[in-house]
């Protein structure tokens, strides 16, 4: 371990960061019980700010522990370091896997709340009402093993969901990888991290042409009485499950694409 500390900064906000990403899952499911989808998809950029500046906080951490290991030659031990990163994205999925049935139940408060409210701000300072927080704690839903029966037998492409989990590995090792690569040649480092834009940006891409328009589709079908609920909730269950296993198949995938990272930046340089 090169820096316990910085280490432990990384890791908690990688937590944060996957946590609320998994989370964001719920808005399809909510916006299909109000038959609200326009504003739940609102509610969702929200969320997505919050992991950005999550991330904004824990990538000059993680570029310090690359510059640290690289001034004190323990570059041998940022290995384990990184998967220690890997993990952690692992761990926040893990997390918030079993709070969705709560989130989908307090997001549908939320999106109904925004008709009274008018705008998010307002939203915010009713739900934190003293009236209104003690009947937000009467939404918590614990998770059950029969939300489980049946998932495999849904009416939803399994194609996409493999897509899922791979481009999953792939978002959640490139910045990692990138900053190995750039950690094993220094002298080149600055290209090879720069690298991760390339890497994030392909699996954005397939994220964006594979696997959102189904999702879409399918709440859209919904929506229009061609699927069920019960199948916008098992589609969301099946995306989480594949996020779980998406940051495990990075820890397989961080060495190989480290090394296809390095490959390209001596090309380039």
């Amino acid at each position: 371990m090169i820096d316990a500390k910085r280490l432990l900064i990384v890791c908690f906000f990688t937590v944060i960061i996957n946590l609320v990403d998994t989370l964001s899952y719920s808005i399809r499911p909510s916006g299909v019980m109000t038959r609200k989808l326009a504003v739940a998809l609102s509610l969702f950029n929200i969320m997505a700010v919050m992991s950005r500046l999550s991330n904004m906080v824990q990538a000059p951490f993680l570029g310090s522990l690359v510059d640290l290991a690289i001034k004190t030659e323990k570059v041998h031990l940022l290995g384990t370091d990184m998967r220690f990163v890997l993990m952690s994205a692992t761990l926040g999925a893990l997390i918030g896997a079993p709070l969705m049935p709560t989130f989908v139940s307090l997001f549908t408060v939320a999106i109904n709340g925004m008709e009274d409210a008018g705008t998010v701000p307002k939203l915010i300072i009713q739900l934190f009402r003293w009236k209104n927080f003690k009947n937000l704690r009467k939404k918590i839903v614990l998770p059950r093993l029969s939300m489980l029966k049946g998932i495999w037998e849904a009416d939803i492409p399994k194609s996409f969901l493999i897509y899922n989990v791979i481009i999953t590995s792939i978002y959640t090792t490139g910045i990692v990888s990138s900053l190995y690569a750039g950690a094993i040649i220094p002298e080149y480092r600055i290209t090879a991290s720069q690298l991760s834009g390339i890497v994030n940006g392909f699996a954005t891409i397939l994220l964006t042409v594979i696997v959102d328009p189904v999702a879409a589709l399918i709440t859209d079908q919904a929506l229009n009485g061609k699927k069920t609920q019960n199948d916008v909730n098992k589609m969301v269950i099946l995306l989480v499950f594949g996020k779980i296993l998406g940051t495990l198949l990075a820890q397989l995938v961080f060495i190989p694409a480290a090394y296809i990272i390095l490959y390209a930046t001596k090309l380039i340089v």
